[in-house]
Formats: C-alpha cells, sequence, structure tokens
C-alpha cells in the first residue's frame, strides 16, 4: 500500500514517477514534464548543498514567474531548506530587508538583477551565495558580486540529459512534516514586510482541502499569471503537482489580451484571478474573439468582487463555475461559496472550506450572533506557525486553545453571517471608516458605486473632517468617459444611508496597485492631499 506524501516536495517526486512524460508546466516556448521538474530540482538541490544549505537553512529566489522559481523551489525543499520566494520586480530596499531577516544563506536570482542585487548587499552584514540565472555579461559589469551560473550547473558536463542528472539524493536530508517549508513574506499594516512561517503539513493541508472542492483532476490545465511571491499564485503550482495537472505560467497579467489568448490555446480549464483582472474583463465588453470553451472554473481571492461584477462576470461566461473564496496568507484559505450559491448569495464568501473551522466574535471572543458584525477567526492544520522573528506580532495575532495545534488565527476583518451560517466579508478592520459617529465599510460603498453600468473600479477611504470626523471619498475608475462625479453622487445617495455617502468623488484613470494586484489604498491615502 502507498501513502500520500508528506513533504510538498515529495509529491514531484511521486507525480514524476507516475506521469513523468506529462507536462508540468508551460511557459513561453518551454515545456517541462514531471520527469525534468523532478530531475532538474534534483541536481539544483546537490548544488545548494554544496553551497553549504543544511536543513531548515533559507533559500532566496528572486527569478519571478519562471520555470527556474518552480525548480529552485523544490530543489531548496529537497536540500532540506526553506525557500523565500519573492516578487521579480523587488526593490532594494525590500530585498535587503527580507534577505536580512530570514538569514537565507543562498539567493537565486537573473543576472539582469545585478543592480539592484548589488545595492541591496550594499547594506548586508552577510556571506551570502548566488546563483545567477541568465547570461553573465550583465553581471560582469559589477566584479565585486561573485557567484555560480544556472546554465553551468545543468550542461552535459553535469551529468544531465535535459531530463535527468545523476544525483547522489542519499545526500538529501531526512525531513519531518513539522519542518518549515517556506516563509511566506506579506506586507504588514506598518512597517517591514512579516514573514509567515509555514511548515510542510500546513501547505498540504491547505492544498489538499482546496483541491478537494474545486474538484480539480489530473487533467486540469491551470493557468497562472499571479505572482508566485503571492501564496495564491504559488499554490497553483503545489496544488497542481499534487493533483498531476499542468500550470501555464505567465510573467503577469497586465496584457489581459495575451492572457486571454493563453488561456484559448492552452485549453485551460481552471483560471485564478483577482478583481483588478476582473475589472480589465469588464472593460472589454465581449469575450467572442476567443475560445473559452475549455475554461471549467474561476476562482477569486485576495479581496471580495463587487456583486455587479459577478452578475457580469456570468452573463459574459454561463458556462463557466465561478468560485468567490476568502483567505489570508496566515492560514492560505478560509472559505469559498459553491458557485450553486452565487446567484442567492453573490455578495458571501461562502462557508469555512474542509477541514477549517470559523467564527465570527466580539471582542471579548464570544461568537456573536447572525447579522452582527465580529472578528473572523479561523481554526485548522491549513493555520501557519506565526510570523519569522516576530513573536510579539505571533502573539497579537494568534489565541491560544486548549493545546498548541488548537490555536485560533484572528484574522482583524470585520465580517458577519447570516441566519444559514454564510460569511459576509465587510472589510479590514484597519479601513473601516468612522464618519458622524457611524462605522462604514468601505466595501459596502464599493459595492454600490460599482453597480453603475459605467464604472470598471472603485475604492473607499476615509479622510480627515474638522466635522465628521472622516469624511468618505471615493475613487472610481470608468468604463467610458459619459462618467462625472455628479452620477456617482446621486447613484450613492439614492441607495445608501445619509452617513454612508462619499463627500468626495475622485476620477481616475486607474488605481494603484501592489505586486499581488491588490488596490494599494496606503498609496491613494498618501496622495489625497496632492
Amino acid at each position: 500500500m502507498e501513502f500520500d506524501p508528506i513533504l510538498v516536495h515529495e509529491w514531484l517526486r511521486r507525480s514524476a514517477r507516475r506521469v513523468p512524460q506529462k507536462e508540468a508546466l508551460v511557459c513561453g516556448s518551454e515545456r517541462w514534464s514531471y520527469r525534468k521538474l523532478d530531475g532538474g530540482s534534483d541536481r539544483l538541490a546537490e548544488v545548494l548543498i554544496d553551497l553549504g544549505i543544511r536543513r531548515q537553512d533559507r533559500v532566496a529566489i528572486l527569478t519571478g514567474n519562471r520555470p527556474e522559481t518552480v525548480v529552485s523551489l523544490y530543489a531548496a525543499l529537497k536540500a532540506g531548506g526553506v525557500f523565500v520566494v519573492l516578487e521579480g520586480n523587488t526593490k532594494a530596499r525590500r530585498l535587503q530587508y527580507i534577505l536580512e531577516n530570514s538569514g537565507a544563506k543562498v539567493l537565486i536570482a537573473r543576472t539582469d538583477q545585478a543592480p539592484v542585487i548589488r545595492e541591496a548587499l550594499a547594506e548586508l552584514d552577510s556571506d551570502l551565495q548566488i546563483v545567477w540565472v541568465g547570461a553573465g555579461a550583465a553581471v560582469g559589469e559589477y566584479g565585486d558580486i561573485s557567484g555560480v551560473f544556472w546554465d553551468s550547473l545543468f550542461s552535459p558536463l553535469a551529468g544531465g540529459n535535459g531530463e535527468t542528472y545523476s544525483v547522489a539524493t542519499d545526500r538529501f536530508p531526512r525531513c519531518v512534516d513539522v519542518d518549515l517549508a517556506s516563509l511566506i513574506y506579506t506586507s504588514a499594516t506598518t512597517g517591514n514586510p512579516k514573514g509567515v512561517m509555514c511548515t510542510h503539513h500546513n501547505m498540504i493541508s491547505a492544498a489538499r482541502s482546496i483541491i478537494q472542492y474545486l474538484g480539480n483532476e489530473e487533467t486540469d490545465i491551470i493557468l497562472d499569471a499571479l505572482p508566485l511571491s503571492f501564496d495564491y499564485g504559488l499554490y497553483q503550482v503545489l496544488m497542481a503537482v499534487m493533483f498531476r495537472g499542468t500550470v501555464v505560467l505567465e510573467p503577469s497579467f497586465v496584457y489581459i489580451h495575451n492572457v486571454l489568448k493563453r488561456v484559448a490555446e492552452e485549453r485551460v480549464t481552471g483560471f485564478p484571478i483577482v478583481p483588478t483582472m476582473v475589472a480589465m474583463l469588464l472593460k472589454m465588453h465581449a469575450l467572442d474573439g476567443y475560445d473559452l470553451s475549455a475554461l471549467r472554473y474561476l476562482t477569486n481571492t485576495g479581496a471580495a468582487l463587487p456583486v455587479q461584477h459577478i452578475r457580469r462576470l456570468r452573463q459574459l461566461l454561463p458556462h463557466v463555475q465561478i468560485f468567490s473564496m476568502f483567505g489570508l496568507t496566515e492560514c492560505k484559505r478560509v472559505g469559498y461559496l459553491d458557485p450553486a450559491e452565487l446567484d442567492q448569495r453573490p455578495g458571501s464568501v461562502g462557508r469555512a472550506m474542509p477541514n477549517c473551522e470559523v467564527f465570527v466574535v466580539d471582542e471579548k471572543g464570544n461568537e456573536v450572533e447572525p447579522g452582527e458584525v465580529g472578528d473572523l477567526i479561523i481554526r485548522g492544520s491549513n493555520v501557519m506557525q506565526g510570523y519569522w522573528n516576530d513573536p510579539e506580532m505571533t502573539a497579537k495575532v494568534y489565541r491560544p486553545g486548549l493545546y498548541p495545534a488548537s490555536r485560533w488565527l484572528r484574522s482583524g476583518d470585520d465580517f458577519r453571517t447570516d441566519e444559514e451560517g454564510f460569511l459576509y466579508f465587510l472589510g479590514r478592520r484597519d479601513d473601516m471608516i468612522k464618519t458622524r459617529g457611524e462605522r462604514v465599510s468601505p466595501k459596502e460603498v464599493e459595492n454600490v458605486v460599482c453597480e453603475m453600468e459605467d464604472v470598471a473600479e472603485a475604492a473607499v477611504i476615509g479622510v480627515p473632517d474638522e466635522i465628521l470626523g472622516q469624511a468618505i471619498k471615493v475613487f472610481v475608475v470608468g468604463r467610458t468617459d459619459g462618467l462625472d462625479e455628479k452620477a456617482v453622487l446621486r447613484h450613492c445617495a439614492n441607495r445608501l444611508e445619509p452617513y454612508m455617502v462619499p463627500k468626495y468623488v475622485e476620477l481616475v484613470a486607474s488605481l494603484p496597485r501592489t505586486a499581488h494586484g491588490k488596490i494599494n489604498k496606503r498609496e491613494l491615502q498618501a496622495a489625497k492631499g496632492r
């Protein structure tokens, strides 16, 4: 009898054994079989061990949405290490902080990133080893940055035939499922990014639950245009390897036409999206130019979709299941809405996913009644271990249970439930606007504004006001040139309580984004006075 693997990289080994020639990754013109991905990560794992990586050492990966990133993260795990995937366009200041905070011993990066790396290393007191991906000329201009070159590691001289390598796998350390597998750095409300500690058990448990409710099968082909530094993008790869699917990796979702063309060409069945991508889709008005007949499902998380956007998606893609979901990096995923419930409850993010428990509680930790607003708390094996090198923040976010593994994660998000237990996301507690003595959810106002036919996107913030405490301001991206501020205000006045009606409306061409595609409200706050 064969039991399921308990370590993340063991799933790759099993898939390579069962379907060696099946495509695991498609990226541009490159097509990687499971055998090639497994063999390549074996070879790199051996190199990492030679570079000094030992069990639970951290390996930082800066290569972006490329096959090398996937090879590198599995290699780090096989070497007993902990992978840290960074966004490919990470700036020097953030890179320096994460390298220092994580204590990374090896950095895998592209040669064209040499200037940023040099700037980051200038402030870093570390004997960091670098594996360079790409031509060496760019690095040669910075002679003080040494390292080894990726291509030389995978040459025929290294014992490879393009898919397998002569590797002494007995050098790979024995690990257990409570070992850390990854640090996923997420932006903090204030200060520096936080490294969420994820064990093998955490990551496999979360992935299993998601695969279960999505109904993934070996025939699924997933298009992943989300950054692999973003847990939503990363798990598309980890899950596909577990169910032996194929991932079509795209560098970004900025050029939505190219992404849709790829969906059609590769006969994609699963397409993870974020609200930004939906806004781009809806601006296109029609999708008749793309053959999306193979598409089985869309998933959305990161931020809840406006109800009107869900309805428009349903009209554009009536044959596609849409999964509205909610999650946090600290637990990967919380809940999902069964697509069969979407028309009846378009504003809901569903119920807890398999093997996860959630409650909406008051400040004392007592469960609130349906309809009342409270903090969402989560328990399950998907709840990660806390924040790397930050016990104080970990203590603030986690509530003790009866025993260590039963800790509760405090989301910091305002939620309510209906009488049947379906969850409704109202907004981050830090984002709630206090105006005229009332608390206003930006999400509620944004939903109403997005009901307008001419609105593509909206973002609401609070701005200081001597009389109101905070005034509501909405930034609006139009689908046409016919939209004006007064029309937005009239629409809101007809549909919202008086205290929820924005005082200010600003029409903008686009909204600022984080690297993960979320609306950057901190940038909007900083720009409000300009």
